[in-house]
């Protein structure tokens, strides 16, 4: 459906990374701002805002992030420009963001999810399970971290970031014999190429809001919020606010070893929860279904009962 919106008199600035994902991200938003209302490419610029984990990334590639920052590593300078005015809106990775946003902006747009689990890679092995005693696997994720240690303790993992293609090149370079992508992200920039498989949520449940791309704006810019309405997807909207109810009542960040995953089956919400010790020497899950409009409770009950469960210092760094 076309909406009837006249051409602004000035291009419409989208915020965004500068990784390939990023870029692929802002250019999919532009993509539906322009069939949604007929508007030309000319019509937005994409403005590409450095952030401090780009800079961690490519200074630091062998230090893990939680040594450089926490919350907001991947956001907090393209909200800085989206406050002042710099840009119009924002282009996120939903995993990436904090839960609440700084006053004066909005996150209420969300575009359809792609897939939410992540993707074994490795150059030599099909899955976790052929994986050799002791072998190493490189990822920068502590969630990743944590559930891969819990389940296979044998094996050894080391810091590993990068691109699509620096991670590939440190697996043909032995650095790790395997590692872990987002299946959003290799489907998004069209990488059948690479040589993976799909982890199923059975398995290893994904990062809480994986897959999806959300949408941030000035809480006072009404025409914004009119065309970004014209895109908002419902139904990953009601699964993320299950999700990051859990991640809010948890206090969780990139920091944490947090997993959560939100499905939909006509009018009932599943989800699904996973916390873990840094180490992976424990791992406490909870799995509840329920109306979907009750999401949010079932994710803040659903954290209340895995913290009971943990007790002080569950979180604490190993």
């Amino acid at each position: 459906m076309t909406h009837s919106l006249p051409t602004p008199a000035k291009p419409l600035k989208i915020g965004t990374r500068g990784s390939p994902l990023a870029l692929a991200q802002a250019h999919e938003t532009r993509a539906r701002l322009m069939a949604a209302f007929d508007l030309p490419e000319g019509a937005f610029e994409v403005v590409v805002i450095k952030t401090t984990g780009d800079d961690a990334a490519l200074i630091a590639a062998d230090r893990p992030l939680k040594e450089i920052g926490n919350k907001g590593l991947f956001t907090k300078e393209i909200e800085e420009q989206l406050l002042s005015g710099g840009i119009d809106i924002a282009v996120h990775s939903m995993k990436d963001m904090p839960v609440e946003q700084p006053a004066g902006l909005l996150l209420d747009c969300y575009l359809p999810r792609e897939a939410t689990g992540d993707a074994f890679v490795s150059l030599k092995y099909g899955a976790i399970a052929d994986l050799p005693e002791g072998a190493t696997v490189g990822t920068s994720s502590l969630r990743r971290k944590a559930q891969l240690l819990n389940r296979r303790p044998d094996l050894r993992v080391v810091e590993f970031r990068g691109n699509v293609q620096t991670r590939l090149r440190k697996l043909g370079d032995g650095v790790a014999e395997a590692t872990f992508l987002a299946m959003a992200g290799l489907n998004r920039l069209g990488m059948d190429d690479v040589p993976r498989r799909a982890i199923t949520p059975e398995e290893m449940l994904p990062a809480v809001a994986q897959g999806a791309i959300g949408i941030e704006r000035r809480s006072d810019d009404s025409r914004t919020a009119e065309m970004l309405a014209a895109l908002h997807h419902a139904e990953t909207g009601q699964r993320l606010a299950a999700e990051r109810a859990f991640l809010a009542a948890l206090d969780g960040s990139c920091e944490t070893p947090i997993a959560g995953l939100a499905e939909l089956d006509g009018g009932s919400l599943r989800l699904r929860g996973e916390i873990l010790r840094t180490d992976g020497s424990e791992a406490l899950a909870d799995d509840v279904s329920g109306a979907v409009e009750d999401g949010p409770e079932m994710g803040r009950a659903m954290a209340e009962r895995l913290l009971a469960q943990a007790g002080a210092g569950f979180f604490d760094w190993k």
